[in-house]
């Protein structure tokens, strides 16, 4: 059940460490735990398997971005940043290296908890769907998705990816051929209405590109059909590498 997952929080801000913890209880959640630095919060993360976890950009000793790095060495938890510099460089630097989402201050509570609740909900339909033996495969020249597992195959070499940069993926195998505009890519796997966030789809199809070995300058797997949106094209045989 989603109110029962591990959320871990990390933020200097005692007040704002406090508002966020506050605002998530009174939602039900109750498993949480609580960092003021990115050592302390590396820690806690080797020591528990949490199911989210809310980092924010500045913090003492080093970065939430550089504390992403390290958490992605060893865990795929998703991670939703929290982040004062609004700006497209920052967001996109988070989401580059393995962020699943972010959330600008000043914080609004109600976004909080759909973001949370959201990501939540996702993680638990995938893991019911593996344990059910649900989960799909797919199977094409130059890559091979296995949801059971949540791997991610490409020319034969196992390719590291992020819950949401997996489920994204998902997304376009199931609908092929199809064009999509970010903010119904941002509502199909966030779950979430898209509130300004298209640029964290954007990012996400970024990495994807780059993973896949899909040239970013003239990709042929996940096109732009532009000022309308994305399209996935499935792989050929011809198209192997």
């Amino acid at each position: 059940m989603v109110l029962n997952k591990k959320i871990l929080i990390v933020d200097d801000e005692k007040g704002l460490l406090d508002i966020l913890r506050l605002t998530l209880q009174k939602e039900g959640f109750n498993n949480i735990q609580c960092a003021e630095t990115a050592t302390d919060a590396l820690r806690l993360a080797r020591e528990t398997e949490f199911d989210l976890m809310l980092l924010d950009v500045m913090l003492p000793d080093f970065s939430g971005f550089d504390l992403c790095q390290e958490i992605r060495k060893f865990s795929y938890t998703p991670i939703i940043f929290i982040t004062a510099l609004d700006t497209d460089f920052n967001q996109f630097t988070g989401l580059a290296i393995g962020g699943d989402d972010y959330i600008t201050k000043p914080l609004k509570p109600l976004l909080i908890v759909s973001k949370v609740r959201a990501i939540l909900r996702r993680q638990e339909y995938i893991t019911s769907q593996v344990m059910d033996n649900k989960a799909p495969v797919y199977s094409y020249s130059r890559f091979v998705l296995n949801m059971s597992d949540g791997t991610l195959m490409v020319n034969c070499e196992p390719v590291a990816c992020t819950a949401k940069e997996l489920e994204l993926l998902r997304f376009f195998c199931d609908n092929p051929n199809r064009v999509f505009t970010a903010s119904q890519l941002y509502e199909a796997v966030w779950g979430l209405d898209s509130i300004g966030d298209d640029k964290t789809v954007i990012m996400h199809i970024s990495t994807l590109r780059k993973k896949l070995g899909d040239n970013a300058k003239q990709p042929e797997i996940i096109i732009n059909q532009r000022g309308i949106g994305y399209k996935f094209i499935p792989p050929k045989n011809e198209d192997a590498l």
